[in-house]
């Protein structure tokens, strides 16, 4: 009866040795964990500017915001080297010297290719 005993016993111990480390099943995949712009930048190649958030008040003509690369911007703010212009409900306008650029906040996708690699 000892002998089992301390068999059981040493089998036991010996059962978290055998154990899998779990994944965490709410972390996000790899592929999110390092943003595209960091890999940019690590080339030496700036990315574009990403808009990530619009916050228009509710009273008519209330304050408009952007939330763009994790900082608020009011109109007339500064991104980088550009200067917000516009705040529509979808999208800003930014100016780079004479130049405009329009970050959305909800991108079209690619449009879709047929199989023979042509785009429709």
């Amino acid at each position: 009866m000892k002998r089992r005993l301390t068999t059981l016993m040493l089998a036991a111990l010996a059962l978290p040795a055998l154990a899998q480390k779990l994944a965490d099943p709410t972390r996000p995949p790899a592929t999110m964990a390092a943003p595209d712009s960091a890999a940019a930048e690590a080339d030496g190649m700036p990315s574009a500017p990403r808009l990530q958030s619009i916050l228009i008040g509710r009273a008519p003509g209330g304050r408009r915001l952007a939330v763009i690369d994790g900082v608020t911007v009011r109109i007339g703010g500064k991104v980088g080297d550009a200067i917000l212009e516009r705040i529509n409900d979808n999208s800003v306008l930014l100016r780079r010297g004479k130049n405009l650029e329009t970050l959305t906040l909800f991108p079209k996708p690619a449009e879709a290719a047929d199989p023979t690699g042509k785009t429709k």
